[in-house]
């Protein structure tokens, strides 16, 4: 194999094309559980565009499809999880989204989300197609209620506090919003999936950079300003 052939085919796995199959899009499968994740897979397999990818493969994937019932503290886990095996753009097929939860979901790389009613096979891989050219797709209503919260979330939080989009992360909220549900360090760490010391580091962070004094009053300032 020449140098040329070699640059090329490097290339085109480090994008997660398949080089033995021109234009073919790796694709790593997640899902709540195994019946789900049996029907993506069946929905995939066989496609001339895509190339599943599991086990060691999974970290070259150019697109993540999950899927679940509901977007939960489990399924932002599940997202979280499977960012760690491969860290590219998530088609999420799921049944219901709380708009709640849209923030989050858009920090977990997810760029286009279908209900499951109408994940045919067909749409499924259209959405592949499109998360791999860089491309989102979302429901209008979802991505108007994702944009209101983004300008909500600048005009009511962050500028007041003299913080950045950065600043505050989708962790810091989901942990917030938790925290306001009665939930104790404990209860939040088992839900999502992190150490208790990890939250009660998120809390006191978050609690210090707002130069609050107590839990309460983070709740409390969370809920004023709209975070949650």
């Amino acid at each position: 194999m020449g140098h040329s052939e070699h640059v090329d085919m490097t290339a085109q796995l480090s994008a997660g094309r398949d080089p033995a199959v021109s234009g073919r899009v790796r694709v790593a499968v997640h899902a709540a559980d195994p019946i789900t994740r049996m029907g993506v897979l069946a929905s995939l397999r066989g496609r001339a565009e895509v190339q599943v990818v599991s086990g060691d493969e999974t970290a070259r994937a150019a697109v993540r499809v999950v899927a679940a019932d509901r977007v939960t503290a489990e399924t932002l886990a599940l997202l979280r999880d499977s960012a760690e095996q491969a860290d590219c753009p998530v088609v999420l097929v799921v049944s219901d989204v709380d708009p709640a939860y849209l923030l989050m979901v858009a920090e977990c790389r997810v760029v286009a989300i279908l209900p499951r009613a109408a994940a045919t096979p067909d749409r499924v891989i259209a959405a592949v197609a499109a998360a791999a050219a860089g491309a989102g797709l979302i429901a209008p209503d979802l991505l108007g209620e994702l944009l209101r919260q983004l300008e909500r979330l600048h005009r009511e939080v962050l500028t007041p506090n003299a913080l950045t989009a950065a600043s505050l992360t989708a962790r810091e909220i989901e942990v917030i919003r938790l925290l306001a549900d009665g939930f104790t360090a404990a209860e939040i760490a088992r839900r999502i999936n992190y150490s208790e010391r990890t939250v009660k580091t998120v809390i006191y962070g978050v609690t210090r950079r707002m130069n609050l004094r107590s839990r309460a009053q983070l709740v409390a300032h969370a809920v004023r300003h709209g975070v949650i």
